[in-house]
């Protein structure tokens, strides 16, 4: 394990950001991922754009569709031992 380097974090990633990133991963549009949630198209759109907040019960309904856990989504940069040294 002495080989072992933890990696460096490249760039900050927002909730929109996250929410698009796993979208796009699961290969869905917004289209389709508003079939799968019953949230409208430009309500996604916003939340990716980071122009509304993602919320409690939208994080859950999302990550539901997109098979993650909802702190991926809420908490995307969360750095843990951050946390705790803080």
């Amino acid at each position: 394990m002495k080989d072992y380097k933890e990696a460096q974090k490249r760039t900050d990633v927002s909730i929109g950001e996250s929410v698009k990133i796993i979208r796009e991963l699961q290969e869905l549009s917004q289209n389709e991922l508003s079939s799968l949630t019953g949230i409208p198209q430009s309500t996604l759109s916003a939340i990716e754009h980071d122009k509304i907040k993602l919320g409690v019960e939208r994080a859950k309904v999302l990550a539901r569709a997109l098979k993650c856990h909802p702190a991926v989504l809420v908490f995307p940069g969360w750095d843990v031992d951050h946390e705790i040294a803080a």
